[in-house]
Order: C-alpha cells, then sequence, then structure tokens
C-alpha cells in the first residue's frame, strides 16, 4: 500500500512555508505538495487540487475553515471518496502526517486533527505550567 500524500492548500505562501518548515524539521522530503491560491482565479484553484488529488490517498490540508481555498478543495473531495479535507493546518500536525502516512487518510485524519490541536496552547504571563 502507497502512503499516503499531503496536499496543503493555503493563501499567499503559507501552504510553502509549512511544506518547507516540515521537511526541514523532520529530514523527510517530498511527502507535502503545497498550492497555494496567490494570483488564480477559484476555477484555477479548483483544477490545480484536482490535478493533485489525482484518485490518490491524500489528505488535503488547508488554512482557514472558511477561506477560498477551503471551498475549492471540499468542491474537489466531495466526490472523491476517502479524501479528507483538514482545516486549520499548522506545524505540529503535519510533522504527524509525514510520520504516520501509512495509515488509512480518514482515521490519519482524526488523529491530525487530535495533535493539530494539541499543539495550540497559550502561554500566559504571571502563570507557570
Amino acid at each position: 500500500m502507497s502512503e499516503v500524500r499531503g496536499i496543503v492548500v493555503a493563501h499567499g505562501h503559507l501552504a510553502r512555508c509549512l511544506a518547507e518548515t516540515t521537511e526541514s524539521i523532520s529530514g523527510i522530503l517530498g511527502a507535502i505538495q503545497p498550492i497555494s491560491n496567490a494570483d488564480c482565479s477559484p476555477e484555477i484553484l479548483v483544477k490545480r487540487i484536482r490535478e493533485a488529488v489525482d484518485g490518490g490517498r491524500v489528505i488535503v490540508f488547508v488554512d482557514l475553515d472558511s477561506g477560498s481555498c477551503c471551498h475549492a478543495a471540499r468542491s474537489v473531495c466531495r466526490g472523491v471518496p476517502e479524501v479528507p479535507v483538514v482545516s486549520g493546518v499548522n506545524v505540529p500536525m503535519l510533522l504527524d502526517f509525514v510520520f504516520h502516512r501509512d495509515m488509512e487518510p480518514v482515521e490519519l485524519a482524526r488523529r491530525l486533527v487530535s495533535k493539530g490541536q494539541s499543539g495550540v496552547v497559550a502561554h500566559l504571563p504571571g502563570f507557570s505550567s
């Protein structure tokens, strides 16, 4: 069985930066394909996502749940079984992803949501943990 591929769709340069940061920390190259919505119409963004998904074992990560990237990703993946779209992508989520790509995409997506949420912590002044 092939490893799950990640596609990060985000505004501006964020997708590229997240992919490069994950590669730099993990040492795992090529597991994440970045796609930006910069300088493209919604139709072109949908086309880029559709080409990247291409019927494979993938998880599509997006930056904002209600943004144009999410709308485009959900429109592509709505008709593709077993291709989850995970919003709120962050580095802890992507690091866990690259080390667990042998899992089934839907189960991995559930795991990654938990990992991503646990990576969000407020270190408040005057409080020690």
